[in-house]
């Protein structure tokens, strides 16, 4: 695409706000574009993230480099009180995996396995196929349970994220072997799609993994035509304790409420497999970007603007978890995340208490994006117990679960323009929240 689209297509979301995008400012808001003005350093330091520290897993050394490669760009751009708070996170392995088709036909079948699975040194088992956790019963004794779950668009994704969850444990209570999911996506080119399992306490723990969507439809297609496929799952999967990663957090400090803080946040971990571009690397120089800005502005806000780029969000939000136990209790007006994803920004997606919508809907009016009733984010998840508003960045998702988790989230897959749009996008929100009136 290219400038002038980006800006046309921009233009149309912003005309569709209505009304929206009458409301008057509280404060006057910087010129962020012209801040910005020709700079391509957003998307350079997406490239050193993505093509020089790579995938980048909370427990690795990756991630540690990450993590100080941020905080030092924090310290380069002027920000204040930059530090790492300690997160623990579990350790895991992802090892070696073999998937093999070993009746009707034999062919090996590319496969990932699903984060935090348990590793096996080989398991064959005919396929019993299913669609969803209540269809599992007494007939998966002895199989590996297929998951033929048919995400097709972004909206799939909730219901589909549940199986992968806990479609292991529910497999295992009735003896399954194994377990297969469909990859969760919405395009597919032979590609696996990775992702969290959880394991009920107590109960069996079976290896799991996650196949393509063109595989897991081809061995469907085989059982609905009365052939049953044989298959062998190798898994090098190993889990080694915790470890010590950091949550990666600056500060541009009130001039007049110090006290009370807006939070823009991103998860700078990803999963070991492509390199965590889009998931979250975009979102992680979305908040590097906007922070640069509103630093550029030269002006003080009247709140606290707080980056927080959060560790092992992929694995157990333990990052999340983290910040709020410890600035949790701190008054933070308002939390916004950016983890969908370095897309045209298109909305902003709003978990807010009702008694704060009065204040906020006419704020979110001003920043030339439509807002909807939505999901905040995970790692700012946390903060919903103290009634802190969240706010996410939701970008065209059109694409975004084309390259989620898999192989393909990689550098190239991100538009420039796009990602700078996003940035824009979380500046000028923050600039509007750190200089509101009073919450009512």
């Amino acid at each position: 695409m290219t400038k002038k689209q980006t800006l046309a297509c921009f233009s149309s979301w912003v005309l569709a706000a209505g009304l929206w995008a009458q409301a008057p400012s509280p404060t006057p808001i910087p010129d962020f574009a012209a801040l910005a003005g020709s700079s391509n350093l957003a998307y350079e330091r997406l490239s050193y993230l993505c093509d020089r520290i790579g995938p980048r897993p909370a427990w690795s050394p990756a991630y540690a480099r990450a993590a100080s490669w941020a905080a030092e760009i924090m310290k380069q751009d002027g920000l204040e009180n930059v530090r790492l708070q300690p997160v623990e996170v579990p350790v895991w392995e992802r090892g070696s995996a073999r998937l093999l088709m070993l009746q009707p036909t034999q062919r090996e079948l590319p496969v990932l396995a699903l984060g935090g699975s348990v590793g096996t040194p080989g398991v064959e088992a005919p396929v019993v196929v299913v669609r969803s956790l209540d269809e599992v019963g007494p007939q998966v004794q002895g199989a590996i349970v297929l998951y033929a779950f048919p995400m097709s668009k972004p909206q799939d994704y909730g219901a589909g994220s549940r199986i992968r969850s806990q479609g292991a444990s529910r497999a295992a209570a009735f003896g399954a072997k194994a377990m297969l999911l469909r990859s969760l996506a919405t395009a597919s080119l032979a590609t696996p799609h990775t992702g969290m399992l959880h394991y009920e306490e107590g109960k069996p723990q079976i290896p799991a993994a996650a196949i393509s969507q063109e595989d897991a439809d081809w061995i469907a297609r085989l059982v609905s035509s009365g052939v049953i496929p044989v298959l062998r799952l190798e898994l090098g999967c190993k889990t080694g304790g915790k470890t010590l990663a950091h949550n990666v957090i600056g500060e541009i400090p009130g001039e007049k409420r110090p006290e009370e803080i807006v939070l823009l946040g991103a998860h700078l971990d990803s999963w070991d497999v492509g390199q965590g571009a889009h998931d979250d690397g975009a979102g992680s120089v979305h908040v590097l970007e906007a922070m640069r800005l509103l630093k550029l502005a030269g002006v003080r806000p009247s709140r606290t603007v707080r980056a927080v780029l959060f560790a092992n969000e992929e694995f157990g939000i333990d990052g999340g978890k983290a910040y709020a136990r410890e600035f949790g209790a701190q008054k933070h007006i308002a939390a916004i995340e950016s983890d969908m994803g370095g897309f045209l920004p298109a909305a902003w997606s709003i978990n807010a208490p009702p008694q704060l919508m009065g204040w906020l809907w006419p704020l979110l009016a001003t920043t030339s994006l439509s807002a909807r009733p939505g999901w905040g984010g995970a790692d700012i998840s946390p903060l919903a117990s103290q009634s802190v508003p969240l706010i996410g960045l939701a970008p065209d998702p059109t694409h975004y679960f084309d390259y989620h988790h898999t192989n393909a989230d990689t550098l190239d897959k991100v538009n420039p323009e796009h990602l700078q749009a996003g940035a824009l996008a979380l500046a000028r929100l923050a600039w509007v929240l750190a200089n509101a009136p009073e919450v009512k």
